[in-house]
């Protein structure tokens, strides 16, 4: 089975970012291969890790519905845009889920994407998916077996609490989660203590403070991919001991 990561939290907190650091580190310790699922509708890893996005399998799953060619079988149809929306990378390789559901019954679709996305799990030694913002894949259990649950907060008292949510749901889905850290984002300065919702939930050693860091507002603006940043940089430093003291050495 693959060693699988997720990341989820509120929008606009660093998410993505951390992501696309986290398959950095990876590749630069030589955790490879690594399968990257962005399942946020905004699709904007790909920006991050550098490389071009140009199909998603949302776009399959619309066209499931009406484009299948005469002849040929639904699944076969699924299985060829699954390969299309596959971006390889370098040591990784990233698929998009893009846009939610429209109106209309997506069951088909959606059962045949789940079992395409298992099989091609399987190619794979690490998984890191990176949700939409809020709890959606966590609530329908789109993955059921998290080895590190990344819970990526900026200083905000809604981001926390939105953080603090998905940890008490995930808690009460049937599903294997091995490892939660609270990852607070974007931190400038001394913070104020802890919300007593946070200290339930979490311990000290399970919550981790990354820096603001100019140069990586700038990549942003810039369209830079994040994946690219100095090492010298500090979100590159801190992020390199956070992710050396939670992955194993040998992903397991």
């Amino acid at each position: 089975m693959s060693y699988t990561i997720a990341l989820g939290g509120k929008g606009g907190t660093g998410k993505t970012t951390i992501a696309g650091l986290l398959i950095r580190h990876m590749l630069k310790c030589g955790m490879r291969p690594i399968l990257a699922i962005d399942a946020d509708a905004n699709s904007n890893l790909n920006e991050v890790l550098g490389v071009v996005l140009e199909e998603t399998l949302s776009n399959a799953r619309e066209m499931m519905k009406t484009s299948v060619p005469i002849g040929m079988t639904k699944d076969i149809f699924m299985e060829m845009k699954m390969e299309q929306s596959l971006v390889e990378g370098e040591g990784f390789d990233l698929i998009a889920m893009g846009r939610p559901e429209g109106p209309g019954c997506y069951c088909a679709a959606n059962n045949l994407l789940s079992s395409l996305i298992d099989r091609l799990m399987k190619n794979y030694q690490y998984l890191v998916v990176d949700n939409e913002a809020g709890m959606e894949h966590f609530s329908r259990l789109t993955q059921k077996d998290i080895d590190l649950l990344l819970l990526v907060s900026d200083p905000s008292r809604r981001g926390l609490a939105a953080a603090c949510r998905i940890a008490e749901l995930v808690r009460s889905l049937p599903m294997q989660v091995t490892q939660t850290v609270l990852l607070v984002n974007q931190v400038a300065g001394a913070l104020p203590p802890w919300p007593e919702d946070v200290m339930k939930l979490f311990d000290d050693e399970r919550i981790a403070m990354l820096p603001a860091d100019p140069l990586l507002a700038q990549y942003d603006l810039e369209g830079n991919p994040t994946i690219t940043l100095p090492d010298d940089t500090p979100i590159v430093q801190a992020t390199e001991m956070l992710f050396s003291r939670l992955l194993p050495q040998d992903g397991r």
